[in-house]
């Protein structure tokens, strides 16, 4: 089973929300998914984004493949302090 980091679509119609999901390869994107570490919401200013950073490091650790929109999530958010 190839595991993938990589953004579910929720919210409404022009107003996206997306969780960070750890899931099979083979399942559709807004389908089952293994674990919810985080969220994204591209409609505040900044962009929100919430990791749960030990789950994060946990599937990173075990082999699971990021894709390339949360592999760029990631770096964005290693720059930034973290909040206290």
């Amino acid at each position: 089973m190839a595991v993938v980091l990589r953004l579910s679509r929720a919210g409404a119609k022009k107003m996206p929300f997306y969780h960070v999901v750890a899931t099979d390869s083979r399942n559709p994107r807004d389908g089952k998914f293994i674990e919810a570490i985080g969220s994204y919401d591209p409609n505040q200013e900044p962009p929100k984004l919430e990791l749960n950073r030990e789950r994060l490091e946990h599937w990173l650790r075990v082999g699971a493949t990021p894709s390339e929109t949360v592999a760029g999530l990631i770096k964005r958010a290693e720059g930034k302090p973290p909040k206290a």
